[in-house]
């Protein structure tokens, strides 16, 4: 009998994690926008090392196997275009965002990327394929700037870094199917062993396309235009529950209280996102920007563009059966990833991430240097190394900063907070995949470092550590616009502090405004902190 008196709470739990469920299967499609980024950057790799690729874009070299070879110059172009058309599509993400709506623009950065998947399918030139690769690099620069914007603004607090750190994990499992189908059609000995893998991109993209058919605009761009019963439907959708449910209307009277205190603040141009005011939007902005480029000074894009041709160099057998491998490991580790950023905290992931992948790069670099490439015990524990840094990256600065980046800004200028950070992305991309072959290969003019480049993408990762430690606050549990509330009234040092009183507030009711005291409280419970308490409260003082 007690089974059927308790029935009617388990039927109403049932019925709120469906809700949930639904909530954050809808905002987890967008991520799906990562697999285009990931296969786009993915296949390129094994594309390099295919010899009917070789023959068609090449140029004739006796010295090779094949009797064709790929200059510096040339392929340093080939993989490199496609950030220059990334870095001016996430430029146009904000523009694009802001008029047309997040969605919109996400399917129309599916069209122009379906134009430049076309074009390097059917190139018989090398300046065709470089065209097509120029518009695939703008749709997907598109996409990275909106899809983060997208999620952070329809996602719920409570799971918002595992929905955003999703979009990482597209990437990875992008990867991880272009190297896939690399090594399936590598020893074709048409075109088609490098027209399939290309093609493929086109399945991709009409699936983002249609699905995004079915997905609600984000309620907080319905508040920008002024459309509160629109932006009431949106976020009924999102929640599955009713529009006039208490829950939706006071998150609904929170975006819209937040964006007007940001209009009353003047701060919505390119101009005001790098002006110092109480808003603190100019740090924001200086966050977004430097955390993707750290995130591309880790040096993982060097084992997604060249980690074929560098195995290949060190002597080691079969390079795309362990790009395999180490693909598999970077999107398993991604989802450890998802699983703690909302358990764990930003900012730990991110100092222990850049101290794990620091030592793997430094003994990368040094194995390189002390063993020949025959030793086959060397190569063993490079392989290793290699896997753990992939893994550590996949967890920790792969979908990390794009969480950083989509939550930070306030909403009045995070169309343009956003594009400006993933440009900030593409242009580091561009420029150290046009320069690693020159850092890497051994002919005329260029530096021959070979393995020992490991020693730059290392001592890049110790300076992501302390980036990470001065420059970035914890915002896990907290809505967008208390993360406003947090940058306003505390330092990246004293945020986690900081964060605790917002939450007690919250779960508490403590009266609005009431946060010296709740900080004073909350600080004197921790034993081992009590000498720090004074400290602290002189910061937070200041910072108020």
């Amino acid at each position: 009998m007690s089974t059927l008196s308790s029935s009617p709470d388990s039927s109403r739990g049932a019925i709120h994690g469906t809700r949930r469920f639904s909530s954050i299967v809808m905002t987890a499609f967008a991520a799906f926008g990562g697999i285009l980024f990931g296969y786009d950057t993915g296949i390129i790799a094994g594309i390099l090392a295919m010899d009917d690729w070789i023959k068609t874009f090449g140029e004739p070299d006796s010295s090779s196997a094949s009797g064709y070879s790929l200059p510096t110059s040339r392929e340093s172009l080939i993989v490199s275009i496609l950030s220059a058309g990334t870095f001016l599509g996430a430029l146009g993400g904000a523009p694009a965002a802001d008029i047309l709506g997040r969605r919109k623009s996400i399917m129309l950065s599916c069209i122009v990327f379906s134009l430049g998947v076309a074009l390097q399918t059917g190139a018989a030139t090398l300046a065709a394929f470089v065209i097509g690769r120029f518009f695939a690099g703008f749709g997907v620069g598109l996409i990275s700037s909106l899809v983060p914007v997208y999620q952070s603004e329809c996602a719920p607090k409570y799971s918002r870094g595992l929905l955003v750190s999703c979009y990482q994990w597209a990437i990875a499992a992008g990867q991880l199917i272009a190297s896939v189908v690399n090594n399936a059609t590598k020893g074709r000995p048409n075109h088609s062993s490098w027209q399939i893998p290309i093609s493929l991109q086109l399945g991709w993209s009409a699936i983002l396309f249609f699905g995004m058919l079915w997905l609600p605009e984000t309620p907080r761009w319905f508040v920008m235009q002024g459309n509160r019963d629109d932006a009431a439907t949106a976020l009924s959708r999102l929640r599955s529950l009713s529009k006039d449910d208490c829950m939706v209307q006071d998150e609904l009277e929170e975006i819209i209280a937040s964006l007007k205190e940001e209009r009353e603040m003047g701060e919505s141009s390119y101009v005001d996102c790098f002006r110092s005011r109480r808003n603190k939007i100019s740090l924001r902005t200086f966050t977004g920007i430097a955390i993707q480029a750290w995130q591309q000074l880790t040096g993982i894009n060097f084992i997604a563009y060249y980690g074929v041709a560098f195995l290949t160099n060190v002597g080691v057998h079969n390079p795309f059966l362990l790009a395999i491998v180490a693909n598999i490991a970077g999107t398993g580790m991604t989802f450890f990833g998802m699983w703690i950023v909302d358990i764990v905290g930003r900012r730990p992931l991110l100092i222990w991430g850049a101290v794990v992948m620091c030592i793997c790069e430094y003994l990368v670099a040094i194995l390189g240097i002390v063993y020949p490439k025959t030793d086959l015990v060397a190569q063993k524990g490079l392989i290793a190394l290699v896997t753990i840094y992939v893994g550590a990256f996949a967890a920790t600065w792969g979908p990390v900063a794009w969480v950083i980046t989509g939550e930070i800004y306030p909403l009045n200028v995070r169309a343009k907070g956003v594009s400006l950070s993933a440009a900030s992305n593409w242009l580091w991309n561009w420029a150290l995949a046009f320069a690693t072959p020159y850092l890497v290969n051994s002919g005329p003019g260029d530096a021959g470092l070979s393995g020992k480049v490991f020693f730059i993408w290392g001592t890049t990762c110790a300076g992501c550590a302390v980036f990470a430690y001065f420059c970035i606050p914890e915002t896990m549990g907290l809505s967008l616009e208390q993360i406003d509330l947090l940058y306003q009234n505390s330092t990246p040092r004293t945020s986690m502090r900081y964060r605790r009183v917002l939450i007690a507030e919250q779960n508490r009711a403590l009266p609005e405004g009431d946060v010296e005291g709740s900080l004073q409280e909350l600080e004197l419970k921790d034993d081992g902190e009590k000498n720090m308490a004074n400290t602290v409260m002189i910061e937070v003082s200041s910072a108020l």
